[in-house]
């Protein structure tokens, strides 16, 4: 991968988009190296958590400009193939059991933006700010963005961030339940591994129905939803993770889920 750097270590995967030079910018081999990370990170059983992340003093600036100008006329097509891959990208990371953490340093803008509201658990940099800024460029906006922003902090705030492009510093995405966690910058990438290796050591199918759950319960009914619940509780007391999570529990242990 051109794009990303991608290492596994201590079942955690760690993905960092690697182009700092143009601000991690997202052009089209970037969106491609993403749909292939997150079909890598999927398919491997050692895998228990991921870490998103940027490379330099940036975690992305979105989408890559100066590749779309060189487009010419060719840039509507261009970007329904970045999109492709981008959003194929996102959907496997959602779908994925292993919990997502972004963490981000310095600025998120645009395609940036979107790559963090799709993580499971975001941490940011006290020097991180959050844009979406397509508008901005004359472009509406993609990535799942106006899927999560209005679940995350409704449909009126959402709004604003879309028709003004106003920047929220790290404190105010917080306020806002954009960010999970703000951590000093120097302690970011410390702090993001340290969660992800206390993910990685849990029942990784149940975060896994746990997350799937999660993103089903806004657009079903209450009956149809507990009926999911119900299903996904019984498929889980199949596994060895509940068996050895309820001994532990009885025992009053600390649980191995290795």
């Amino acid at each position: 991968m051109n794009t990303l750097l991608y290492e596994v270590k201590d079942h955690v995967a760690r993905i960092t988009l690697n182009r700092p030079d143009a601000a991690n910018a997202l052009n089209l081999e970037m969106g491609r190296d993403l749909m292939h990370a997150s079909i890598r990170a999927s398919e491997d059983p050692a895998v228990r958590a991921v870490i998103l992340t940027g490379a330099g003093k940036m975690f992305s600036g979105g989408g890559d400009l100066k590749s779309f100008a060189a487009q010419e006329e060719r840039l509507p097509g261009h970007l329904k193939e970045v999109a492709l891959y981008l959003h194929a990208a996102i959907s496997r990371f959602v779908r994925m059991d292993a919990p997502v953490i972004a963490a981000v340093n310095g600025s998120a803008g645009g395609a940036g933006m979107s790559l963090c509201l799709f993580a499971d658990i975001v941490l940011a940099a006290e020097s991180a700010k959050f844009t979406l800024a397509y508008t901005r460029a004359g472009l509406s906006p993609d990535g799942g963005s106006t899927y999560f922003l209005p679940r995350i902090i409704g449909v009126r705030r959402a709004l604003e961030l879309a028709l003004t492009n106003r920047v929220l510093s790290a404190r105010e995405a917080m306020d806002w339940g954009i960010v999970t966690k703000v951590v000093p910058d120097a302690e970011l990438q410390a702090e993001a591994q340290a969660l992800a290796k206390q993910l990685a050591a849990g029942a990784t199918h149940a975060l896994g129905a746990a997350k799937r759950l999660l993103h089903h319960s806004s657009s079903e009914s209450l009956e149809t939803q507990m009926e999911l619940e119900a299903q996904a509780i019984a498929d889980q007391a199949r596994t060895p993770h509940a068996r050895e999570g309820i001994a532990a529990f009885i025992a009053k242990r600390p649980p191995d889920f290795r």
